[in-house]
């Protein structure tokens, strides 16, 4: 017989298989649609008798990646209307105090869900942690800044995600007191934002902070100036109201649309310079300044306040922006007499060009410009997080260096994804066909070490030092401040808005 567990809506039945036992598409909250899908999360409703949690459930609507980075990890779009669901992995529903994980996917704020199968937790449930991961309202529904209606709606699903955690994940084995959020790109970037946030205390005791950013976050008045472009696209008010009355076929339509736009014509003075500098250059639709969950950037905010610190671990990957110009073909349109160009369409001073040039001598300008800008979207962000928070909790910094098969990606965003989650089997398609197993053990035990006890094992990240975790293959190794040259030199040679 399959288990049964009694959460706060009823009572769900998941499947047990090789020890480990989940459940699938639990709601954690309401159905946001019609009047509720521009308006704060609400309890789900209770259930009579057993609900099967056996499949998938919901994800938001969103339309598919380009068919360059589809290739690589393909898409989500399953339908229905309970998206703001979560799946639970547990190695034993009846035990008490295991460590909980919770996992918050990236997708740039427009795109993924916790449907995937590089984000299957059977093997942190077989190393005996819970792990937990969940759904959030996207794009419009997520991040518009529409009239008559709250900003971060995204961001206060998470909030209620974890609260909903507290409340049940007792219910599959796990301690409430001792749970660890964790999440890559824009669920990185929302790790930062949750940690800063004033109302998060108590709800996670430690936090994984993958390929992230501490100064993401858009001033209100630019994203307000995006909402507008995306009423006029579809000749409506940006109000709650109005776009509440569309299906989701036409706000996929008007975000294509809009982030085209955005991406194509970066122009400060139509759509505001944080929304082009803090939205790095991919980004139309994410959190939004508020004097609520989001009261500043949260780097700022959290140096302001290091009481809200906790232990944390943030890296990237060595290479991440070859994700998105390798495969598109962008990479290969930079040569030397176009790369101050398309620095400078990012706020860049391309003098800097000349350290990282020095620093690698046998690089092409396509792999100049991609270090640049990995370090420009994600590394530097990153590392000032790091520091923010070592000001008052243990904090550890990575680098997951080691390239995969594939020609050009490198060490690109998303690759250490199925290593953390010990998934190699089923992603060759961004591994290529030999990822090495023992980087995949080292990774994912290093996060089951924190999630248990606050200890990856190496060496932790200081303002003098700033030791960092490099994980490659055959061998990693535990330096002090990587390509520091590199990163000073960016820094000079850039204003954030």
């Amino acid at each position: 017989m399959e288990p049964i567990v009694t959460i706060s809506n009823g009572a769900i039945r998941g499947h047990t298989e090789n020890g480990v036992t989940r459940f699938l598409g639990v709601p954690y909250a309401a159905a946001p649609v019609g009047a509720k899908r521009f308006q704060l999360p609400e309890p789900a409703p209770a259930w009579p008798g057993v609900r099967e949690a056996t499949a998938w459930g919901a994800t938001c609507a969103q339309s598919p990646y380009p068919a360059p980075i589809h290739a690589l990890i393909g898409s989500d779009g399953i339908p229905g209307d309970d998206y703001l669901n979560a799946n639970v992995w547990t190695p034993d529903p009846t035990a008490t105090g295991l460590p909980v994980l919770v996992w918050i996917h990236g997708g740039a704020f427009v795109r993924g869900s916790n449907a995937r199968a590089i984000y299957d937790g059977t093997a942190f449930a077989r190393d005996g942690v819970v792990m937990v991961s969940i759904n959030y309202r996207l794009g419009i529904s997520g991040f518009a800044a529409l009239d008559g209606a709250p900003l971060n709606r995204g961001l206060h699903d998470q909030i209620f995600a974890l609260r909903w955690v507290r409340e049940n994940i007792a219910a599959f084995g796990g301690d409430p007191g001792n749970v660890t959020v964790f999440g890559e790109s824009a669920g990185g970037m929302s790790v930062a934002a949750l940690i800063a946030a004033p109302q998060t205390t108590g709800l996670f005791r430690r936090a994984i902070m993958q390929s992230g950013n501490g100064s993401v976050a858009a001033n209100a008045e630019d994203a307000r100036t995006v909402a507008a472009a995306l009423a006029a696209e579809l000749g409506i008010t940006p109000t709650a109201t109005d776009f509440g009355a569309l299906g989701p076929d036409q706000l996929r339509a008007a975000q294509n649309a809009i982030a085209l736009a955005v991406m194509t014509d970066p122009d400060p003075q139509r759509w505001g310079t944080s929304v082009i500098e803090r939205g790095l250059g991919i980004m139309s639709l994410f959190p939004v300044i508020d004097d609520d969950i989001v009261p500043g950037l949260p780097t700022d905010v959290l140096a302001a306040h290091p009481d809200r610190a906790v232990p944390l671990i943030a890296g990237t990957t060595a290479d991440e922006f070859r994700f998105f110009t390798v495969p598109t073909g962008i990479a290969a349109a930079v040569t030397a007499e176009t790369l101050p160009f398309v620095l400078a369409r990012y706020g860049i001073d391309a003098a800097v060009a000349q350290t990282y040039s020095a620093q690698r001598p046998d690089a092409t300008p396509a792999e100049i410009f991609n270090a640049i800008l990995t370090d420009w979207c994600f590394r530097s962000g990153t590392v000032e997080f790091a520091e923010a928070n070592a000001a008052a909790a243990p904090t550890h910094v990575y680098e997951f260096a080691w390239p995969t098969d594939l020609p050009g990606l490198g060490a690109c965003h998303v690759l250490e994804v199925p290593f953390v989650f010990d998934v190699l089997a089923g992603a060759h398609s961004i591994t290529g066909p030999t990822p090495p197993q023992s980087l995949a053990t080292e990774i994912h035990t290093a996060w089951v070490r924190f999630a248990t006890d606050g200890d990856p094992g190496w060496a932790a990240f200081d303002s003098a030092t700033k030791k960092a975790r490099i994980f490659d293959a055959p061998r990693s190794s535990t330096v002090a401040d990587p390509r520091a040259a590199e990163l000073d030199a960016l820094r000079r040679a850039t204003t954030r808005a």
